[in-house]
């Protein structure tokens, strides 16, 4: 990192900006993984491209590369609980909250606000994370559900004006 710019500021200022919070999951052989991801959003129209960004250290990212396909959960505002539980790892959420296997076979967690199932088109390198570039091979969405974000270092929920 530059020396004028240290990390923490860095994170302090990028958090300036709200991101949803999404939960990428995929099936490592008979195995659903998954990681909460805020570095998430659309890259093309035409063909449909998404992409996210697990850093370069993350031990589940490997299993979701192999897997080769992989599901964008996008958390409604009610799942923070949802969002903990793939962050702690105390109780396996699998087995705590409901979930389908997408067209991919990669898990679509009940409750969503949004699901974008998606084979791995492109990884490229960018720092202390990886840009991974997906396929979009189906999506849906509740756009009646509120989402949740995350802004300033707290979750919240968006309030219309």
């Amino acid at each position: 990192m530059s020396e004028s710019i240290d990390g923490d500021r860095f994170r302090r200022v990028m958090g300036c900006f709200p991101t949803g919070v999404t939960v990428v999951t995929a099936m490592d052989g008979d195995q659903p993984v998954a990681m909460v991801i805020g570095s998430f959003g659309s890259v093309s129209l035409d063909p449909p491209l998404v992409m996210f960004l697990p850093g370069n250290t993350s031990k589940t990212w490997p299993q979701i590369e192999r897997a080769g396909h992989f599901c964008v959960n996008v958390m409604g505002h009610d799942q923070l609980e949802v969002c903990n539980a793939f962050f702690t790892k105390e109780v396996d959420p699998f087995d705590t909250f409901g979930w389908e296997p997408a067209g991919s076979g990669a898990p679509r967690l009940e409750g969503s606000s949004a699901w974008i199932d998606c084979a791995i088109d492109n990884v490229v390198e960018a720092g202390d994370h990886y840009i991974v570039i997906g396929r979009v091979l189906d999506l849906d969405g509740d756009h009646e559900r509120v989402p949740l974000v995350f802004h300033g270092g707290r979750y919240g929920q968006f309030h219309g004006f």
